[in-house]
C-alpha cells in the first residue's frame, strides 16, 4: 500500500483543505480557516485531534457520508471531545446524537452552505456534500461514492442506483474538487488501462498520478472535468467501454449493463 503517512496542505487562501491520512489508505479531509475547522468522515480520532493541536484549531463541525466504520470511527471521541455538531446521513446507523440530513438539505458549517447529495449504491443512505464555492472553486465530499478512476462497490445498492448517484455528480460544474476518502488511484487507473487501453487522457493522467505518489504526495482532490475524461464508471456511453463491457456481457448495450458488467469486472480485477 502507498504512504500516506504525511497530511497534504492544499490552500485555498481563506480556507486550508487538509488530507489527514488514517489506517492504509483513508483520507479524512479537514477544512478551516486557522482557527475553526470541520472534517470529514473520520474514522479516527487520533489523528484528527493530533491535527488540530498542532494547528491550534478548535473543530466545529463534523460530516458523516456513511456508516462504514473507517469513516465513522472517531466520531464519539470527536464529539465528546470537542463539543463538534455532527451531521450524517438520514437512514444509517450512526454514532448518536447526530443531525439527520437527506438529499436536498443544507448544511451551514465554517461560512459556507454544503448542499446535500442523496447517492446510493455503496451503502443504501449514502450522502455527499457539496459546496459552490470555496474560495472560487466547487468543492465536493463524496465518501466512497466517486473515486478518482473509480467507484465505490455496491455493498447494499443496486447497479442502476450507483450509476443514478454517479450521475447525479458527475453534473456538477467540471471544476468541482472530488474529495474522495480513499487513495485507491493508482489501483484504480490499472485497471481503467484495461478498459480503454488507447485512451490519451488516461494514460497522462496515469502518469502524473504515479509521480505523485512517488513523492508520498495525495493524488486527490481531483475533478469532475478529469474524472469524465479518465474513469471508465462515468463512460459508459463511450464506445471502447462497452466493447470492453461486452467481452463480459454480451448482451450489454444500455448504460446500467455497461456499468454492471464493468463493475462486476473490476470486484475480480
Amino acid at each position: 500500500m502507498n504512504d500516506t503517512s504525511s497530511p497534504q496542505f492544499l490552500n485555498t487562501s481563506a480556507l486550508n483543505l487538509v488530507a489527514l491520512p488514517a489506517f492504509d489508505d483513508n483520507y479524512i479531509w479537514m477544512l478551516h480557516n486557522t482557527k475553526q475547522a470541520l472534517v470529514v468522515d473520520p474514522g479516527d480520532a487520533e489523528v484528527v485531534l493530533e491535527a488540530l493541536k498542532r494547528l491550534s484549531l478548535r473543530l466545529e463541525t463534523v460530516l458523516v457520508t456513511h456508516h462504514h466504520i473507517d469513516h465513522t470511527g472517531g466520531v464519539d471521541v470527536l464529539r465528546d471531545t470537542t463539543g463538534a455538531t455532527v451531521f450524517g446521513p438520514l437512514t444509517e446507523t450512526m454514532p448518536e446524537p447526530i443531525r439527520r440530513l437527506e438529499g436536498g438539505d443544507k448544511v451551514q458549517a465554517m461560512g459556507l452552505t454544503f448542499d446535500v447529495i442523496d447517492v446510493p449504491g455503496h451503502t443504501s443512505g449514502h450522502i455527499a456534500f457539496y459546496a459552490d464555492d470555496v474560495d472560487g472553486a466547487p468543492l465536493l465530499f463524496c465518501g466512497d461514492t466517486l473515486f478518482s478512476g473509480g467507484c465505490g462497490r455496491l455493498f447494499e445498492g443496486t447497479p442502476a442506483q450507483m450509476l443514478d448517484s454517479l450521475t447525479k455528480l458527475v453534473a456538477l460544474p467540471g471544476h468541482t474538487r472530488v474529495c474522495c476518502t480513499h487513495e485507491y488511484t493508482l489501483s484504480n487507473l490499472k485497471f481503467a488501462r484495461a478498459v480503454e487501453p488507447n485512451n490519451a487522457a488516461l494514460i497522462q493522467y496515469q502518469e502524473q498520478c504515479v509521480a505523485l505518489r512517488e513523492v508520498k504526495h495525495p493524488t486527490l482532490p481531483s475533478t469532475i472535468a478529469k474524472e469524465l475524461q479518465i474513469n471508465p464508471f462515468l463512460r459508459s456511453d463511450q464506445a471502447e467501454v462497452v466493447l470492453a463491457a461486452q467481452q463480459l456481457d454480451p448482451t450489454a448495450a444500455d448504460a446500467v449493463a455497461v456499468f454492471t458488467a464493468i463493475r462486476q469486472w473490476k470486484n475480480n480485477f
